[in-house]
């Protein structure tokens, strides 16, 4: 079996993993308002798109900035981050033909 390796990310995705990694659960509103990442969501998709495992919690309420907010997401990394199951499940299919 040929050893997997993560994929390399560039830019916003590799910012918003590495943010992940350092603060999880980190709430969308800072990734948007403090580390300005205006399409969070979209990063995360790429990045799950990629094989990382990544889950969204939905918080029904949580005061950001002095502000009461509804429905907020927050990200965080599951086990294994790298690659989340069944991410490979394609390849075994693609081969079995």
């Amino acid at each position: 079996m040929m050893e997997r390796k993560p994929p390399i990310v560039t830019g916003q995705c590799a910012e918003v993993l590495s943010l992940i990694r350092q603060h999880q659960p980190i709430l969308s509103f800072v990734l948007t308002a403090e580390h300005a990442i205006p399409e969070a969501a979209a990063r995360v998709h790429n990045l799950r798109a990629k094989g990382y495992n990544i889950v969204t919690t939905i918080h029904q309420t949580v005061v950001f900035r002095g502000v009461e907010r509804h429905n907020v997401a927050s990200y965080s990394l599951d086990t294994p981050a790298w690659p989340r199951p069944g991410f490979f499940e394609s390849d075994r299919e693609d081969a079995n033909g």
